[in-house]
């Protein structure tokens, strides 16, 4: 599997820290370490179907999961599931989205 992110994400920063903590192997590509991962990342957002409701949000559409066989996904238990591994449990989660007056966003 490889996981496209970039650690100003926190989804991928908590996809970072599960990765670590289970010891499962996968490619990480951080969008933002090098012109290249970027524009890897971005022939895939600019044409790929998936991304179309992640376009329409106005979303970065990380992290993104791609399967050997090309299927790619957003959800992380669905591509645990890829790898033989069991759904995240809350308390895996090391990193909450901060909640002000509004709610979280």
């Amino acid at each position: 599997m490889k996981v496209y992110g970039t650690p100003i994400c926190i989804d991928c920063r908590n996809y970072k820290a599960l990765q670590q903590s289970r010891g499962f192997a996968a490619e990480y590509v951080d969008i933002t370490e090098s012109t290249a991962n970027l524009k890897e990342f971005l022939a895939l957002r600019d044409h790929d179907p998936v991304f179309a409701p992640v376009r329409e949000r106005g979303g970065i559409g990380v992290p993104l999961f791609v399967r050997e066989d090309g299927e790619k996904t957003f959800d992380l238990d669905t591509a645990l599931a890829w790898i033989g591994q069991p759904p995240v449990k809350e308390e895996e989660i090391v990193e909450h989205r901060s909640c002000g007056i509004n709610g979280c966003r």
